[in-house]
């Protein structure tokens, strides 16, 4: 028999199909899958609007069956089938598409899924078989055809012998090589595994015969195996089903199988959306984050669906960063997608989507910590760090979607607070948020800077996680009210008679506090304060860089050369103060001591190292040993 040519570019698009279009082998069952879906969908549309066409919906079905030593896979369906022109013209032609044409000439009015509109999903096999035998028995001819190709040489079509409408496709699996597995695809696992991941809610049933290793005799411990007609797909998805047949224990089953995780999630988001842009979304918010949600190895997204048929596994494109936490399905008609389906376009309505799921989540997570505070606060820990890491991404800009969603510890209430509440209930008189930052609640406890802030009965909040000041910088203000750290040089909590008294002492001493920072020499000045109380030292900083901010900055791999731009502070009502104020007259030497001592007390209270630790050591030692 003459072997026809493709009706296109022929082996060059052919070979761009196979092996530059689709990336992923794995996807050539759902490809054919869906071809069976469309040809049962058309057969029962048919049947609807055609009285001599005799359907029932319990005879349309998809079968599968596989021989190793043949190497063979066979997709059959009962659907509508083909005649040998739409052999010719649907599988002679690469990348026209009779689901597409049959959809295109239904009218306004018609409404009936079809997966398949780019004509390219059937050549995909060719990435796994060596030949395709395809025959095909349709309902409006009494004759079979049989279509058989190994690839870009062309085709034939022949006469062949069916006795049931509907076509069988069977795909010779190459053998292995090197570089590729070919037989896992005849093995009963891995197929199963291909239906249940990318074709679990087509809606007709899929069926297979599959092997139970059954007990034959419980004494001898003897075992046989015995072969079974089984469907393999669910067909009707969760988020397609009415919300008040779905039980709570419905969505923690599906999300824990789904998702590969132990637990069930801590709070479920299903919902729907027609109008611009028409989708079913069931989103999990975890209850626990992944072991490498925060490596480079974490790939966020949502699984992305049509029409049942799972397109994408992660789109990342329908989450952003600071909520790639969420889990969840998308199922949506209304997405642009490439030839081979693999890859989206630029598409408006998936962008329309995204932004549609992001302002769904942020509702629902200020609804939850309004109206469920205690299953927030553990959202928080858990995930806290991740929004505050988008509002400082991105040069902020995003800041305005999240700050109402963050919270940070309160010295006040000694627990989490948002920064609403923080400004709901700020003392009289008070114009500023305060914040002192520091790697723990305790630690932030104790810093001496905090000591004149509580004595104003002004709430502090503390901020122990590494992103919290980048992000308060960010934000800025909150409802038109700053942010102050109170490690700040400009704090500005003196009355102004302090104020004065605090200057005289200063110019009174300036040579003193000179030669203090003369020989300190890695910092911006020495001053005496009236702002501490018990402790008799502290370091702030001016400018932007914090010093928080600069322990950030060491730890990182590469020295960024920021710097915070520090000040020793001297309590003036401390006795150490009258004690340096003495030895300057009249015990250089002794001076020098103390000052060195009294700087490397306030970087060990500030967190920060101390170069010279021996140095120290010794002139502790002697100065109490006096």
């Amino acid at each position: 028999m003459k072997k026809k040519e493709f009706k296109s570019e022929s082996k060059r698009l052919l070979d761009l199909m196979i092996n530059s279009i689709y990336t992923n082998k794995d996807i050539f069952l759902r490809e054919l899958i869906s071809n069976a879906s469309d040809a049962l969908d058309k057969l029962y549309y048919r049947s609807l609007t055609d009285k001599k066409i005799k359907v029932s919906k319990e005879d349309l079905i998809i079968n599968l069956a596989f021989d190793k030593e043949k190497r063979t896979i066979t997709i059959s369906d009962t659907g509508c089938g083909m005649t040998k022109d739409e052999l010719e013209s649907n599988l002679g032609t690469i990348a026209k598409s009779g689901s597409l044409k049959f959809k295109e000439d239904m009218s306004k009015d018609e409404k009936i899924d079809i997966i398949g509109q780019f004509g390219v999903g059937f050549y995909s096999a060719f990435m796994v078989s060596d030949k395709i035998s395809v025959i095909s028995k349709s309902i409006d001819d009494d004759s079979a055809y049989l279509w058989e190709s190994e690839g870009a040489d062309g085709y034939t079509i022949s006469p062949a012998k069916k006795d049931k409408v509907g076509t069988e496709i069977l795909l010779h699996i190459k053998e292995d090589t090197d570089d590729e597995n070919y037989s896992k695809y005849l093995d009963e696992y891995e197929l199963k595994s291909l239906i249940k991941k990318y074709s679990d809610y087509i809606t007709f049933p899929i069926q297979m015969m599959v092997t139970h290793h059954e007990l034959k005799d419980e004494e001898k411990h003897e075992y046989e195996d015995k072969k079974e007609l089984e469907t393999i797909n669910s067909m009707v998805p969760i988020w397609k089903k009415d919300k008040k047949d779905i039980e709570d224990s419905d969505y923690e089953n599906f999300y824990m199988d789904k998702f590969n995780d132990y637990d069930k999630p801590l709070k479920v988001i299903n919902y729907n959306v027609e109008g611009m842009c028409t989708y079913k979304s069931l989103l999990f918010i975890p209850s626990h984050a992944p072991s490498d949600y925060y490596t480079q190895d974490y790939e966020k997204g949502l699984a992305l669906y049509t029409n049942g048929v799972l397109i994408m596994d992660r789109c990342s494109d329908l989450l952003p960063d600071y909520f790639s936490f969420v889990k969840g399905v998308v199922d949506t008609d209304d997405l642009s997608l490439n030839i081979s389906r693999e890859i989206l376009q630029d598409s408006p309505s998936l962008k329309l989507i995204a932004k549609n799921i992001e302002s769904k989540i942020r509702k629902e997570l200020e609804a939850m910590m309004k109206d469920d505070r205690e299953n927030y606060n553990s959202f928080f820990k858990t995930f806290g760090v991740q929004l505050k890491y988008g509002i400082y991404n991105n040069f902020g800009q995003d800041k305005d979607k999240l700050k109402d969603l963050i919270m940070f510890y309160s010295s006040k209430h000694e627990k989490l607070i948002s920064l609403k509440e923080y400004v709901q209930e700020m003392a009289e008189g008070q114009d500023k948020i305060y914040y002192a930052a520091g790697s723990s609640v305790s630690k932030v406890n104790d810093m001496p800077q905090v000591e004149q802030v509580k004595e104003k009965g002004y709430d502090i909040l503390y901020l122990t996680d590494y992103v919290d000041e980048f992000a308060i910088t960010a934000i800025n203000e909150f409802d038109g009210v700053k942010f102050i750290n109170v490690e700040s040089k400009d704090l500005d909590l003196e009355t102004e008679e302090e104020k004065e008294e605090t200057k005289k002492i200063n110019e009174d001493n300036s040579d003193l506090l000179k030669d203090m920072a003369t020989l300190i020499g890695d910092i911006s000045e020495v001053r005496f304060t009236k702002k501490l109380k018990k402790h008799p030292v502290c370091l702030t900083s001016k400018g932007d860089i914090s010093i928080e901010m600069q322990k950030v900055f060491d730890a990182m791999p590469n020295d960024l050369g920021l710097k915070a731009d520090t000040v020793l502070e001297i309590n003036e009502a401390h006795p150490i103060s009258d004690k340096l104020k003495k030895l300057y007259k009249k015990d250089k030497d002794e001076f020098n001591k103390y000052t060195k001592i009294l700087y490397c007390e306030a970087r060990m209270i500030a967190g920060l190292p101390i170069d010279n630790p021996t140095e120290i050591s010794s002139l502790i030692c002697e100065v109490i040993a006096k």
